[in-house]
């Protein structure tokens, strides 16, 4: 049994697949209607070089086999409607894997990781309206009506989660919900710098602990004023100069394995509980009346 949490990710994943697929297959459809626009036009105008006579200028709304309208400057702004939806697909394409993420968070914010699904779900239907409101082949019909309700689906999703969708959806999520959950405070006391110095002072632990540097290397990382001093009491009383000494005697490493960190790890006080009854002391007539 998966956690609620799971069933969103997945969920949200899997709108996320459908928006990429109902984008590459626009992209795919508008270049062919692109091709197959571009060679009606040149039908039509070899059509009316070699037949002069004919007006074919208001014959047709658009030219036959294509989505050119037959006006001034239809095929211009035929081929340059084609040119930016394959654009805007492809940004769209782009902001669907995250990448590059910061160019998203900078120039297109509402496609970036602070903004949800919403407005992407806005654009796709309105890519998906500016295609189905001309004639298409039925491919191009399709791949234009499944992005027009995936753009519906975006939209939905939107306003559910809002701004938090892209964040559940992520895989890094996952990381940053086990980070989240590590405890900060402990008894009312904020315990990450504690934490983040004791992750800075592990690696270097272990190494002098097992004699993964030598003496001249670690010599030179702790100071002139301790080199050649090595491991031994002398070290000892150098560190205790500067700071603290870590006790690695109550640990049980030998003394050849000591080593100064200026940290200082102190054994608790040995004491009883408030409810332990206190320790009496026998006197000597009583021990001499027992023996």
């Amino acid at each position: 049994m998966l956690p609620p949490r799971a069933y969103v990710f997945i969920g949200l994943n899997g709108v996320r697949i459908l928006s990429i697929i109902a984008l590459i297959l626009v992209f795919s459809s508008n270049i062919v209607t692109l091709v197959h626009d571009v060679q009606a036009v040149n039908r039509f105008v070899a059509a009316g070089k070699t037949d002069s006579t004919t007006d074919t200028s208001g014959s047709d709304d658009y030219i036959i086999g294509s989505t050119v309208p037959n006006q001034v400057g239809g095929a211009f702004w035929a081929v340059l409607n084609r040119l930016l939806i394959i654009g805007q697909v492809i940004v769209l394409i782009m902001s669907e894997f995250g990448w590059p993420a910061s160019f998203f968070d900078r120039f297109f914010p509402v496609l970036g990781r602070n903004f949800g699904v919403g407005a992407l779900g806005v654009i796709q239907c309105l890519i998906g309206a500016a295609i189905l409101s001309h004639r298409v082949d039925t491919f191009t019909l399709v791949s234009a009506f499944f992005l027009f309700s995936i753009g519906c689906l975006n939209i939905l999703v939107g306003l559910i989660w809002r701004e938090s969708a892209k964040s559940k959806r992520s895989v890094t999520s996952w990381r940053e919900h086990a980070k989240s959950a590590l405890p900060t405070h402990v008894a009312g006391v904020d315990v990450r710098p504690a934490m983040s110095a004791a992750t800075s002072v592990a690696p270097s632990f272990v190494s002098n602990m097992w004699g993964g540097k030598d003496e001249k290397a670690h010599a030179s990382e702790t100071g002139s004023a301790r080199s050649g001093l090595g491991f031994g009491r002398q070290a000892e009383k150098a560190a205790g100069l500067k700071g603290t000494f870590f006790h690695y005697s109550s640990l049980g490493i030998p003394a050849d394995r000591h080593c100064c960190l200026g940290y200082l790890i102190s054994k608790p006080i040995e004491s009883l509980p408030r409810y332990a009854p206190a320790k009496t002391t026998h006197t000597g007539s009583t021990d001499a009346t027992a023996v």
